[in-house]
């Protein structure tokens, strides 16, 4: 037997290490070329990482949890013939996050008495968010592995809720300490960091979308199932390419090391984006160069796409100015924090619908406030309440959206 060593292979973007956040294989497995060693997490998904032989696990580089340089030891395997030998690994992949909301049942395979269910992170972290317990449900991959198409299954054919007991009414002391690892410590970090570094101050303003609203019902409902179905978003992201001219000082990235702001004169929207795994960040790229359908379009791909785990690191990257909504739970006002290196994040609130003075009386008005964040270092606050100013004007007149 000769011992191949498997090391942490580079995965591009200029990633000096990575987190790992799962072992799918112990001392003593045997593993087939392809299978999956192990799961580890860089600032933008969560990658597998393949075995380029077969052969049995004689140890394993580190611990769950632990930050491992890229070309350090990841794990050693025992393979026919030949002496030692170090390899990188030729190939990897990203880890779904979440699965599509409806899938047929797949062929189930029997798991063996008592063994423990395999799975990836991802689903038994979606396992976890849904109250079920992984050792129920039968893995449908070749090696019992249960999959996300496993879960809608289960999900389809799991009984209904216990009738209300009693019992449950009664006071609990347990406690569970979870570890903050993979995307949710990279989005710690990120957010602890954007704190950290850069001086936020919001800017709140009313916007009036009653006109706005109309518009996307009447357009939605003549254009039917024929093109994309518009949201806000997509008029907000145009109101915003429309305002991004005038105010280059916040369609930009600060790199405060170096002292460098760099105005980008395409407009790469981050769509901020609840999975779940976490929140990221899918970038809708020249939205400047894009008409209502056509960003409609992409950002439903991209919001699947994270929600599902299959987003790329590419897809993942590269913004220039980000929107965030929580859509019906948008509160009156919020203080988004700016996705760093930005200089400016733009935040949705709900639309409510209530009394305002128009023209001397009181009439209905569906309402809405924009919650804006900006990094006080390089935008001052009348540029950044111009810039907001600008936006309503937009969304408050809709017409403004079609003329250059």
């Amino acid at each position: 037997m000769g011992t191949l060593t498997i090391k942490v292979p580079d995965l591009g973007e200029g990633i000096a290490e990575v987190e790992l956040v799962a072992w799918r294989v112990q001392p003593g497995d045997t593993v087939t070329e392809d299978q999956v060693l192990a799961d580890v997490m860089t600032d933008k998904a969560t990658v597998e990482i393949p075995s380029p032989v077969a052969g049995r696990v004689v140890a394993l580089g580190g611990e769950v949890g632990q930050q491992i340089a890229v070309g350090a030891e990841l794990i050693r395997i025992d393979v026919a013939g030949g002496g030692e030998a170090q390899e990188p690994v030729p190939a990897v992949s990203a880890v779904s996050a979440a699965a599509p909301a409806a899938v047929p049942a797949p062929d189930e395979r029997a798991r063996p008495s008592g063994g423990k269910p395999l799975a990836s992170p991802a689903v038994r972290h979606r396992a976890t968010v849904l109250g079920i317990d992984l050792r129920q449900v039968p893995g449908s991959s070749a090696d019992g592995r249960v999959l996300h198409e496993d879960l809608d299954a289960w999900l389809l054919r799991r009984p209904g809720p216990p009738a209300p007991d009693a019992a449950r009414y009664t006071e609990r002391h347990d406690e569970e300490a979870v570890p903050v690892t993979g995307v949710r410590r990279r989005i710690a970090q990120r957010m602890q960091d954007a704190m950290r570094r850069i001086p936020h101050f919001t800017y709140v303003e009313e916007v009036d979308v009653t006109e706005l609203e109309l518009l996307r019902a009447r357009i939605n409902e003549r254009w039917g199932g024929e093109r994309a179905h518009l949201t806000l978003l997509p008029l907000l992201v145009r109101a915003v390419v429309l305002a991004v001219p005038r105010f280059p000082q916040i369609n930009a990235r600060f790199d405060d090391e170096a002292g460098v702001l760099t105005r980008h004169g395409a407009v790469h929207v981050g769509i901020a984006t609840q999975t779940a795994a976490g929140l990221m960040v899918p970038v809708l790229r020249h939205a400047e160069a894009r008409d209502l359908w056509s960003s409609a379009t992409e950002i439903a791909r991209l919001a699947d796409a994270a929600r599902a785990g299959r987003a790329t690191r590419d897809e993942l990257s590269g913004s220039t100015l980000t929107v965030t909504s929580l859509g019906a739970l948008g509160g009156i006002a919020s203080t988004p924090i700016i996705n760093a290196p930005e200089v400016a994040i733009v935040g949705v609130n709900r639309i409510v619908q209530r009394p305002v003075m128009l023209g001397g009386a009181v009439v209905a008005r569906r309402m809405m406030n924009l919650s804006s964040s900006f990094d006080h270092r390089v935008v001052d606050g009348q540029l950044a309440a111009e810039f907001v100013q600008a936006v309503r004007a937009s969304l408050e007149c809709p017409a403004l959206l079609f003329i250059e």
